[in-house]
């Protein structure tokens, strides 16, 4: 399916029966990496919108909402949250939530596709700045092989990848 279609991207393929659509103005930036398909796109209601494997990730006007609720949630909810890990995040948003905690000392945020955090720092920079933070250790490796190699290191880890397509 072409999700791209008379100036409207319609992401159909998250739930079966169910579909989301976005006026598109312009078609920021198009590629394949070498992980998945990656459309920055802008949006007439939205702002600019990242979209993964033709699943909308997040939209400049609406994002923080995502962001505070998965990093706020899990730091909150600890005693004593100093040490975070951050699997996937490339956008930077988690990043950028989680150092505003009082008691994180350090972030690690370890995305597989280097490609989503330069496309981030490019167009998204309100997200991307995440990265930017001293707090803040940026790993391009995929999560699971990290996560075998820092064992026990974290306080927090949180999840923030990919959803999976359901119709495949």
């Amino acid at each position: 399916m072409d999700h791209l279609q008379h100036g409207w991207f319609t992401e159909s393929d998250t739930w079966p029966g169910a579909g989301l659509s976005l006026q598109v103005e312009k078609v920021l930036h198009k590629e394949k990496s070498p992980y998945q398909d990656i459309m920055v796109l802008q949006t007439k209601s939205f702002g600019k919108a990242l979209i993964l494997d033709n699943i909308i990730q997040c939209t400049e006007y609406d994002e923080f909402t995502y962001q505070e609720m998965i990093s706020f949630l899990p730091l909150c909810s600890h005693p004593n949250p100093e040490r975070v890990l951050v699997v996937g995040g490339g956008d930077g948003g988690v990043a950028r939530e989680a150092v505003k905690h009082p008691k994180v000392l350090s972030v690690d945020v370890v995305e597989i596709d280097e490609r989503v955090v330069k496309l981030s720092e490019q167009f998204l920079p309100f997200m991307a700045c995440g990265f930017k933070h001293d707090k803040v250790t940026l790993h391009i490796e995929d999560g699971f092989e990290f996560m075998k190699n820092n064992v026990q290191q974290f306080d927090v880890i949180i999840t923030d990848s990919s959803d999976p397509c359901w119709s495949e």
